[in-house]
């Protein structure tokens, strides 16, 4: 979802990335533990760095839920994307106010699945299941969707009996949906999953379960539905014989990644002399299947992290994630000796979260503080104190949605004790 977001006053676009900075750490200060910045792994790295907590969308989510346990705190300021921040907003008090700085942070994949395609092609699959079986299938639809979703597409799967995962915790998640969800498979009972809004990841985790996804997933697409084309796209068959039906949607970052990248690393190590370091292949399952089943590694964005952290000095990896994050990871791991680069040499870099800088951030932080930025290294002045672009989730979408999450984060692993 797409807000419109009003221009910043010229004095902010004004000021340089150390004034920026310098500035931001004040409201920071003067904030003090009312404020929390919770910054996702790829934000540019002068946003980054003003994150009291950092971490990818699931670690985010748990923070999230815990962040007002030990502190009086009454702002979370998300560095992140739309969707990110509505998550907040549901898992956070209603005390506490969750602001994103820029409204304009939306997330191209999340905007894929809207809820009336969606009740529209829940309603459409049930019914071609039912006509398939003569009006009496025996059977369970269980939705999945991926958190990189708007809050009314939680609500949806969680007043359905669905839950929400990450790519951190897809694989336990859709092991507990085939298993039959919040009530076990009956005998002769059939359960299908219905996979929101990332086909890649929703085809990547069904492979690593054991699905054929050649013979027994299909795509449901929207818009081959609003222009009358099959099922989503798919035949009744097909539907019929699917195990996984996945939605017609993808990460515009990920997917600019393509096999022949692969390929270019593999015929390099090809040529390497004897006794040199070849160089492996890490991406995310956003990624599509092609590209996944030609690298060495795949997994969340915690995942890539701690691999490259536990990388051995002198080995070499070539990586398919967001541009921000790997030149982050390329730079820290030089340090140790081990080469990081990006599998592909485009701007692979998401440009939605992009939008989030410094100027916005200062922006949010003056209105919380009741102070207008003058220019340059002049002090503020005091102004009306405002709390702007507050998140807020509809309270009947809360509820269902709430359902959603909780079930994800019940099926997900603690959080490690230490945070990035």
């Amino acid at each position: 979802m797409q807000l419109w977001q009003p221009s910043l006053p010229e004095v902010y676009r004004g000021l340089t990335s150390e004034q920026l900075a310098a500035q931001i750490t004040d409201r920071r200060t003067r904030l003090g533990d009312r404020l929390v910045i919770l910054g996702h792994h790829y934000q540019q790295d002068e946003v980054v760095a003003h994150a009291d907590l950092r971490g990818d969308s699931l670690k985010l989510s748990q923070l999230a839920a815990s962040v007002a346990d030990e502190k009086p705190v009454e702002f979370v300021v998300f560095c992140g994307v739309h969707f990110m921040a509505e998550t907040a907003d549901i898992l956070t008090p209603d005390s506490v106010e969750v602001i994103l700085p820029d409204l304009s942070a939306g997330c191209s994949m999340a905007d894929m699945a809207a809820y009336e395609d969606t009740v529209a092609a829940w309603d459409e699959i049930h019914q071609t299941l039912n006509d398939q079986h003569g009006g009496n299938w025996n059977g369970r639809v269980v939705p999945i969707t991926y958190v990189n979703s708007t809050a009314a597409i939680k609500a949806f799967v969680g007043a359905h009996d669905g839950v929400c995962c990450t790519s951190s915790n897809a694989d336990a998640v859709f092991e507990w949906a085939m298993n039959g969800g919040v009530r076990p498979k009956a005998d002769g009972e059939e359960i299908k999953i219905l996979f929101l809004p990332d086909q890649h990841l929703g085809r990547n985790t069904a492979h690593k379960f054991g699905v054929d996804v050649a013979t027994e997933s299909c795509v449901y697409d929207p818009r081959a539905a609003a222009k009358g084309d099959g099922i989503g796209g798919s035949t009744p068959e097909q539907i019929e014989a699917s195990k996984v039906i996945l939605w017609a949607g993808h990460c515009s970052v990920h997917k600019l990644f393509r096999p022949e990248h692969c390929d270019e690393i593999r015929a390099r190590n090809a040529e390497l002399a004897a006794g040199e370091q070849p160089t492996r292949i890490l991406v995310h399952p956003e990624c599509a299947k092609e590209v996944v089943d030609k690298a060495d590694l795949a997994g969340s964005t915690e995942f890539i992290i701690n691999t490259l952290r536990d990388a051995e000095p002198g080995t070499k990896w070539a990586v398919g994630t967001e541009f921000h994050l790997v030149n982050r990871m390329s730079a820290e791991c030089a340090e140790r000796g081990v080469d990081v680069r990006i599998l592909s040499d485009c701007q692979c870099l998401c440009t939605t979260m992009y939008r989030i800088d410094q100027p916005h951030l200062l922006w949010v932080l003056d209105g919380l503080c009741g102070l207008a930025t003058t220019g340059g290294d002049s002090e503020p002045i005091e102004a009306k104190t405002q709390t702007r672009n507050v998140i807020r989730v509809h309270p009947e979408v809360r509820g269902p949605a709430l359902l959603a999450i909780d079930r994800m984060l019940d099926l997900s692993a603690p959080m490690p004790a230490t945070i990035d």
